[in-house]
């Protein structure tokens, strides 16, 4: 896999490393995120090892550890001696290791399930042995609800402790769009309406191959693409079968509280727990329409936040025992059915993305101070944008058809643009049209004469 973007990551846990003296540092994120690639890259050139924990008993983990730190310090005697608990294991730290030196402990939770007194042991080994030493302690996990509990959360023994943290996200459009830097905007947007922005699932295709052949052999075919997303969810839960119900009915268009518990066979009082957790380990999140209060509003709907997701329980998961025997015809049919709409809301989403950058570098536009989706009753606008202060509010629609937008678009969007309650009385509104087409002669005359509207081809220059 590629090393890509990253940077800011990178330059934290840098100029942490250059402050010599002790550092606890928390790295949490979803399985396939990149953050063994990213602790790997930080580590290349730099004393210290990495060590990936499991649900074996600690005897055995703590000796195969003892002996990466001795072979990693060319100590022969240290090789051989088995780390009687953690706290002989820093102790030994502390006594041969005089200089920086990094100690990456990833899939730090299954150390907790194997030992629930695992915090308070590390609470103490910091307090006690670690503070004044040059040590880089680097906890990582990709449960991102036991890293909340056992590191990051008040009751935790671990609180306090952190020098830092990074919660490792999906890569942008912008940045996932970098492994692929020979296609163009419109097949780079093929390819992450499928993929989404996981790097170990963005590197899997093919650039040289079209969509669909990459879909045949890289998905649909048993392998890793294939049966991903049914291992993650096995590994994470110890009952799974409502949570794929859950996200099988989301990813199928069913977003509302009330038709999903009328799709699935889970009490509505129940319901909301196992959404909660979806929403903790970011599998899912519950959208507002951008000027609503989130925590008075009942108009929220779910959506799966990954696109590989999503693709996955809409093409993979009803048609496994097919493809399983290599029948790919039933699922195909359904993803070249969905493909267009499904392109044009991922579109919507590309372009919400990118809207920030768009409105800070663009002399017609402003500073946003928060930007998203708006809907009411049976009207919605893809992008809402304003900036309190300077009572300014932007209006955006998105295109992707084959057509060029042209003036009915911009005139039906100032209609819906009425709907919207926000400063009636007092705001300047803007206008924003992205268009996969292009635009007609009509509307680009017309943009150039006013102030408040500008015109996207794409969105390629932005990208």
């Amino acid at each position: 896999m590629y090393f890509i973007n990253r940077e800011s990551e990178l330059k934290f846990l840098n100029q942490k490393w250059s402050e010599e003296k002790f550092e606890l540092i928390v790295l949490y994120g979803k399985r396939r995120v990149g953050k063994t690639e990213l602790m790997k890259q930080f580590l290349k050139d730099k004393s210290g090892v990495y060590f990936l924990a499991d649900k074996r008993d600690p005897s055995s983990q703590l000796a195969e550890l003892t002996e990466i730190i001795g072979k990693e310090l060319k100590n022969t005697l240290l090789e051989k001696y088995p780390a009687k608990d953690w706290l002989d294991l820093f102790g030994i730290l502390k006594t041969q290791i005089k200089d920086r030196f990094i100690l990456i402990i990833d899939e730090y939770p299954y150390l907790t399930e194997v030992d629930k007194a695992t915090g308070s042991v590390f609470q103490k080994a910091v307090d006690e042995i670690l503070k004044d030493t040059q040590i880089f302690l680097v906890l990582s996990g990709s449960s991102i609800s036991m890293m909340e509990n056992e590191v990051l959360d008040y009751a935790s023994p671990l609180y306090g402790r952190r020098t830092g943290d990074i919660l490792l996200k999906p890569m942008t459009f912008k940045n996932a769009w970098k492994f692929y830097p020979t296609l163009d905007f419109n097949q780079f947007l093929e390819f992450y309406a499928v993929l989404g922005g996981l790097p170990a699932y963005i590197s899997q295709f093919d650039p040289k191959v079209g969509l669909i052949e990459n879909i045949t052999q890289k998905i649909l075919t048993p392998g890793l693409l294939f049966n991903e997303i049914n291992f993650i969810l096995r590994t994470e839960f110890r009952e799974p079968t409502n949570y794929f119900d859950i996200l099988r009915v989301v990813s199928n268009g069913q977003r509302k509280f009330s038709e999903i518990v009328n799709s699935v066979n889970i009490p509505s009082n129940q319901l909301t727990t196992y959404l909660q957790t979806l929403e903790n380990l970011h599998l899912i999140t519950k959208e507002h329409a951008v000027t609503d209060n989130p925590a008075k509003s009942k108009k929220g709907l779910y959506k799966i936040q990954d696109n590989f997701y999503k693709f996955w329980f809409r093409y993979i998961y009803p048609f496994k025992s097919y493809l399983e025997i290599g029948k790919m015809e039933s699922s195909l049919q359904k993803f070249n059915e969905d493909h267009q709409t499904n392109l044009g809301k991922i579109y919507e989403e590309v372009a919400l993305e990118l809207i920030w950058d768009i409105t800070s570098n663009h002399p017609k536009l402003f500073t946003l101070e928060k930007a998203g989706r708006w809907w009411n009753n049976n009207e919605e606008i893809d992008i809402v944008g304003y900036n309190k202060d300077q009572k300014k509010i932007l209006f955006g629609e998105c295109k992707y058809t084959q057509k060029p937008v042209g003036m009915s678009i911009y005139t039906a969007l100032q209609e819906k643009a009425k709907q919207v309650d926000w400063q009636n009385e007092d705001r300047t509104e803007y206008f924003i049209l992205f268009s996969k087409s292009g635009f007609t002669v009509e509307i680009v005359d017309f943009a150039q004469k006013v102030e408040n509207l500008v015109l996207v081809s794409g969105i390629e220059e932005f990208a």
